[in-house]
């Protein structure tokens, strides 16, 4: 899309405002929407409202036009306005960075991109902070928006984190359907993640993983022998990193690979990203999840 080069993270890191950054990512991936396929594939025809200054004239309806000689334009709205929710790994392992962002800040624009957009499509929005335990839970609702932009504002990571424990709460806490975006680094083993995921798809939720690493956890680029800290434990080991590199790239790889088999079987939607790509990837990838799971509803 023509709009990516104005969504690179590290840029973006430069807006203060949570909500100033995702209204500029969410309505600049909106436009390049209109030469797109996805365009109107899920939207139905709500209400008439009078044309303004800068509206898209392909929404005019100009058979109103005809009898009444005014302009309005055809508002829409979403198949279903679904309750959507975020659930936000801020353990400390998050706060890894490489390149001038931290994986929480680029879950954290994320998160608002996401709960902006999905407000923008009338779904109820909500939020779940978590590390090995739910820290803010704020429910689905359709005037939650600046609630959950401001609860991911002020988000600070630091603690061990654990998936199943906390999941498992939300599970029990959320009664009516929802589409649950799940955004985590997801340092745990994968027998311990599905068991986690799965409790929210059996109870008849969709399921959506964004999985999000550092390019440097991915490629092991480190060249000089050092301490390697644990974010969460605090614990360092010395490590050549020439003698563990390929082993390391192995390890990953697979780790990558049983997630998104075992994700695909139990129809489980997920999508890797690592932090240097830009945030319409991602919405794009939500965007084909939705449109898929509004055919399937």
């Amino acid at each position: 899309m023509t709009a990516t080069r104005f969504l690179d993270p590290t840029v973006l890191s430069r807006i203060g405002s949570l909500e100033l950054l995702a209204r500029t990512v969410v309505d600049g991936f909106i436009n390049g929407l209109h030469h797109s396929p996805y365009f109107g594939l899920s939207i139905d025809f709500a209400e008439h409202r009078p044309y303004m200054p800068g509206d898209d004239i392909r929404r005019m309806d100009w058979r109103v036009f005809g009898r009444t000689d005014r302009f309005y334009v055809k508002e829409f709205e979403a198949d279903t306005n679904a309750n959507f929710s975020v659930l936000f790994d801020v353990s400390g392992s998050m706060q890894y960075g490489s390149r001038g962002i931290t994986k929480l800040d680029y879950g954290r624009y994320l998160a608002a991109c996401l709960a902006y957009f999905s407000r923008r499509q009338r779904d109820r929005v909500g939020i779940v902070t978590f590390d090995d335990k739910v820290l803010e839970f704020v429910p689905s609702s359709a005037k939650h928006l600046e609630i959950v932009l401001h609860t991911i504002a002020r988000i600070q990571a630091g603690r061990r984190g654990d998936i199943e424990g906390p999941l498992l709460k939300v599970t029990e806490s959320i009664r009516r359907r929802s589409i649950l975006v799940l955004i985590s680094d997801l340092y745990e083993e994968p027998a311990t993640i599905m068991r986690a995921v799965n409790r929210l798809r059996y109870t008849g939720n969709d399921v959506i993983v964004f999985h999000i690493l550092d390019p440097a956890e991915v490629e092991f680029p480190f060249e000089e022998a050092a301490q390697f800290e644990d974010l969460e434990s605090g614990d360092r080991i010395p490590v050549v990193p020439e003698t563990l590199r390929d082993e390391y790239r192995t390890l990953m790889s697979q780790h990558l690979e049983t997630l998104a088999d075992r994700m695909a079987q139990s129809q489980i939607d997920y999508s890797f990203f690592d932090t240097s790509q830009p945030l319409d990837y991602a919405l794009f990838e939500y965007l084909s999840r939705r449109q898929r799971l509004s055919r399937v509803r």
